[in-house]
């Protein structure tokens, strides 16, 4: 009995102990390389004294954190260039750690303080990012939060990013963002470590950039009519409607945002795109077009103007600049020479995408080119354009980038290429020895609908998150040195305003953003999402808007020999339980639970279902019409 008893009291101390050491799972986004929990956790006092180096780039840290931490959490912080016993320490390397290299960092967290190493500003600035996320959720608030335990459990965790390219495309062309709603898209896109704001500045729907040499370009290109719909069906307005709708950012906007994306460590690559989308460019100036009659063009509004039904697309109106005009070369040379001067960034991306050339089929003047320059297809003739183009964006100092269209009819010599029709385009432009990005449509494009289409804004495809969450950057079969990285793009055809981008950005750039910085091989759909769910109510502290589509069922159906329906739910996160309805009402966790195709009654029109984890309801009551499951059904 006194063995049996010893036995027992070493059984339950070892229950007690495997409970006391027992610690919650961090959720951090993107995953880090490393990350060893330890005993115990930081409590933030009450005032604060931050040790940081005093040079430009670390203060804008230092202020980052400051700001940050004082508005969510009420407390006072001094910084101090000398102080070895603060709480919170960012310490720069004096000696290169080589394994963090480019902005890595280290990041400790005892019971008694917070260090951050790194070789470079950036570095710190990622490990405060990394730290944020290990606080309570409060700390995303926008106000002093009452009665929270500000604490980070203990943790030694070694981060780095495998790309040096993490970036999100915000199209501010088809809908214009305000200075301030771009400023907000930087705040919630550097939360996960990414580096590039790629603005696309310029399109048939707006130009929203001063060029101070060509001021017809926001005087005229700058604004259209506001309609409120589905894109792209709207009806022509009429002359009389007022051309109010849109904006531009002045130059001093521009270099005010390019600062607050630097003190961020985000870099903007501007686009201009060109010879395609540039109906706003010729309304400005219909010298540039090839096509009689562009004189009378209007910035479009969202009426149709393109035919996408064939294997070419092609212009209802000429939208395309006229590469055998000599004055576009010389209003390009204008734009070039003032976009190179107000981004720094050593890149000008120059558009090349869905170049119609219909009407350059016709134009006498395009023939004569061909004739004087040995072109033989149209493509050759857009290759033509697109070197000179490179020539001139060259000699401002910069590096030429263009869709991957820019491969069809030769590359220039030192093209870079974002490769966004799937990979193919980059695995061409990497054989070939050029710098690709990888932003592929079938994992990268924000404007996808996330889930089933009765539930989103209806456009032509869908990528849902566990779907972007799968991509892997680097084909196999090219030299991985030269892609560059990965990044989504949002375009904004369907995106009206600041909240819809959000809806449209999140969670799925959380996705993106943990495709280019952590380690390959090391993802887990489960523990990702699990991951993703933690940060949802962050999302609500910051009073960002977030997607809760991910909890969506697909849908797929057959016709039964009767001619009914048999139907098939799928949720893309495990251990949800499905309820469904045929009866018009709504169902919650005491209707029918979804555990094998079912076959809709004969005379219902309407499915209805919802998903719970547990007791809760955790989706969205999704209502699927019947006759639109049938029309699916390929005949």
């Amino acid at each position: 009995m006194k063995k049996l008893s010893l036995l027992l009291c070493g059984c339950m101390a070892h229950l007690l102990s495997a409970a006391q050491t027992t610690k919650p799972a961090l959720a951090l986004i993107p995953q880090p390389v490393k990350v060893t929990q330890t005993t115990g956790q930081f409590v933030l006092p009450k005032t604060v004294i931050v040790e940081a180096g005093s040079s430009a780039d670390v203060a804008n840290v230092t202020a980052y954190l400051k700001r940050k931490l004082s508005t969510a959490t009420g407390v006072f912080i001094t910084v101090k260039s000398v102080a070895p016993t603060a709480p919170i320490r960012l310490i720069l390397n004096k000696t290169a750690d080589t394994v963090l290299k480019t902005e890595g960092y280290k990041l400790s967290v005892t019971s008694k303080k917070v260090v951050i190493h790194a070789n470079d500003a950036a570095g710190l600035f990622y490990g405060v990012q990394t730290f944020f996320q290990l606080l309570p959720k409060e700390i995303e608030g926008l106000e002093v939060a009452k009665g929270v335990k500000w604490t980070a459990p203990a943790v030694e965790i070694t981060d780095y990013p495998r790309f040096g390219w993490r970036g999100l495309m915000f199209d501010v062309s088809r809908h214009f963002f305000t200075k301030a709603e771009v400023k907000q898209y930087i705040d919630a896109m550097v939360k996960y470590k990414f580096n590039l704001l790629h603005l696309h500045l310029t399109d048939d729907e707006g130009w929203r950039v001063e060029i101070k040499s060509l001021p017809r370009l926001t005087e005229v290109g700058s604004h259209n009519v506001k309609k409120v719909g589905q894109f792209g069906t709207f009806t022509p307005p009429t002359p009389d409607e007022p051309r109010t709708y849109g904006g531009f950012y002045t130059q001093e906007d521009i270099k005010e945002l390019v600062q607050y994306a630097k003190d961020r460590f985000v870099n903007i690559l501007p686009e201009i795109d060109v010879p395609g989308h540039s109906l706003a460019a010729i309304v400005a100036y219909p010298e540039l077009s090839c096509t009689p009659g562009a004189d009378k063009y209007v910035v479009n509004s969202g009426e149709p103007f393109m035919d996408w039904s064939g294997p070419h697309n092609r212009a209802i109106v000429d939208n395309t600049l006229c590469p055998a005009n000599e004055n576009v070369y010389t209003f390009m040379d204008k734009v070039i020479t003032e976009i190179a001067q107000l981004f720094p960034f050593g890149y000008i991306h120059l558009g090349g995408d869905e170049c119609a050339k219909n009407f350059w089929e016709q134009s006498d003047a395009i023939k004569a080119l061909m004739a004087k320059e040995n072109l033989k297809t149209m493509s050759e003739v857009q290759a033509y354009f697109e070197k000179r183009l490179e020539k001139i964006v060259e000699s401002k100092g910069k590096k030429f980038m263009g869709w991957d269209e820019i491969i069809e009819g030769g590359l220039g010599p030192n093209a870079a290429v974002m490769s966004w029709r799937g990979i193919q385009g980059g695995i061409t432009a990497a054989k070939a020895g050029h710098e690709v990005v990888m932003s592929p449509t079938t994992f990268a494009y924000l404007d996808y609908m996330q889930s089933d289409r009765v539930n989103e804004t209806k456009i032509y495809a869908t990528l849902r998150l566990n779907k972007t969450y799968s991509w892997e950057p680097v084909p196999d079969s090219v030299d991985a040195r030269l892609i560059k990285g990965g990044q989504a793009n949002l375009w904004t055809e369907q995106v009206y305003n600041i909240r819809q981008a959000e809806y449209m950005t999140w969670p799925r750039g959380m996705a993106i953003a943990e495709d280019v910085w952590s380690p390959k091989g090391t993802k887990n759909w489960d523990g990702f999402f699990s991951r993703v769910e933690k940060h949802f109510p962050r999302f609500d502290e910051a009073e960002t808007k977030i997607a809760p589509s991910a909890y969506d069922p697909s849908f797929d159906a057959v016709l039964n020999p009767d001619s009914t329906l048999k139907i098939t739910l799928t949720n893309e996160v495990n251990g949800l339980d499905t309820y469904y309805s045929f009866d018009n009402s709504f169902p919650d966790r005491f209707y029918p639970k979804y555990t094998a195709p079912i076959d809709a009654p004969k005379d219902a029109t309407t499915l209805r279902v919802i998903t719970y984890r547990g007791k809760k309801p955790i989706g969205r009551m999704v209502t699927m019409p019947l006759a639109e499951l049938k029309s699916r059904i390929k005949k």
